[in-house]
């Protein structure tokens, strides 16, 4: 039987939200092994001058914990 977990990252690109996501994943599989998938809860933009100056993303990380 396997057993998973599920942990929230939050994470930023200047690019899009997809360079967002990608970052965040490539980061998370640092210290979290057996990464299985991942859904994004939250997207959020900031804008300055009336131009977008950052894409920000809240991700759901599943990860199958080791026996």
């Amino acid at each position: 039987m396997s057993v998973a977990k599920v942990t929230e990252i939050i994470t930023s690109s200047s690019k899009s939200f997809d360079d967002a996501v990608t970052k965040g994943i490539k980061r998370a599989n640092k210290t979290l092994k057996n990464i299985k998938g991942a859904w994004v809860k939250d997207q959020q933009l900031s804008v300055s001058n009336g131009k977008v100056t950052d894409y920000r993303v809240t991700l759901k990380v599943t990860f199958v914990l080791k026996d």
